[in-house]
């Protein structure tokens, strides 16, 4: 019997809890935009942050509530800004690709040492010890701090630079923010030449330290017929609006710092198939066509008989 009584006050117990949580869930419930829902699942989902919100849950609020853009993820690109647009019933509008740029091309061959740093392995903590061991003040360190928080394999340390990937970069802006040197700076994808160097010293300064860094000679100013090169603190930088890849400042720049479109050269032709020898038609002497001849006079009686 004590059985029995147990489980009925549990059960009613249980009932009872069951409806408290029924209210209360009517009643506290957070109203939630059924846009933000279907915005989310065709997100990326990779939450790396580099649309300015709190992951992709914080992205997908923001646009349901029109407080961001429908191309707000440059993780998923005009892919899925065009998902994105067809839910929430406005047009994608067209947004050119931006990737990572380095601006720096001091590697080890190129660049002198102050010292030789042996701590962590971090470039923000080599900053720390007077500017870091590179002989230039505003070069690359070296050290993979921005290859550790790229989460998509487009950033690599190769012969002391880092080096983007733009094939995997999506612009997610982490080697951007992390960089102690404010070396790395967003371009469009498809403008390649670029000026490899970040360096506001003086051109003798430059030369003592790299031997490909910006000089400030003012060629490129000078080279450029679409005036798209712009000086400021004796650097040279490129207007991406004016340039148009003629690759005329990079052809005229001393130092080869300024990093030139690649022309895709033609494919070579096919060299021409030697002629196949033809052998000579040898004529039959007048002894071998009397005989043959004479064989065939021969089976034709051997079949007329």
């Amino acid at each position: 019997m004590l059985i029995v009584y147990a489980v009925v006050v549990l059960g009613v117990l249980g009932l009872i809890f069951g409806m408290i949580l029924d209210f209360a869930s009517k009643k506290f419930a957070v109203e939630v935009d059924p846009k933000e829902a279907e915005v989310l699942e065709v997100l990326p989902g990779a939450n790396c942050g580099g649309c300015g919100f709190p992951g992709c849950g914080g992205l997908a609020a923001a646009i349901a509530k029109g407080e961001a853009p429908v191309n707000g993820c440059p993780v998923g690109g005009a892919g899925v800004a065009e998902k994105v647009a067809a839910i929430m019933g406005v047009d994608a509008g067209s947004g050119e690709k931006l990737v990572a740029n380095v601006r720096c091309k001091g590697t080890c061959e190129a660049t002198k040492n102050k010292y030789e740093y042996s701590g962590i392995q971090d470039c923000r903590a080599a900053a720390s010890l007077i500017g870091g061991p590179k002989g230039c003040s505003y070069g690359c360190l070296g050290l993979g701090t921005c290859v550790q928080v790229c989460k998509f394999d487009a950033i690599h340390v190769i012969d002391g630079v880092a080096v983007v990937d733009e094939e995997k970069c999506v612009n997610c802006g982490k080697c951007i923010d992390i960089c102690p040197k404010g070396l790395i700076e967003r371009k469009p994808a498809n403008k390649t030449v670029t000026v490899q160097c970040k360096s506001n010293d003086f051109g003798k300064a430059v030369k003592e330290n790299c031997s490909v860094g910006c000089i400030g000679c003012g060629i490129c100013f000078k080279e450029c017929p679409f005036d798209a090169i712009i000086f400021e603190n004796k650097l040279a930088q490129i207007d991406y609006d004016k340039c148009k890849q003629c690759n005329k400042c990079a052809m005229k720049c001393p130092t080869k710092v300024i990093k030139p479109k690649e022309r895709k050269k033609p494919a070579p032709k096919p060299a021409p198939k030697p002629a196949e020898a033809v052998a000579p038609k040898t004529e039959a002497k007048p002894a071998e066509v009397k005989e043959e001849a004479k064989t065939v006079e021969a089976t034709d009686e051997k079949q007329g008989n």
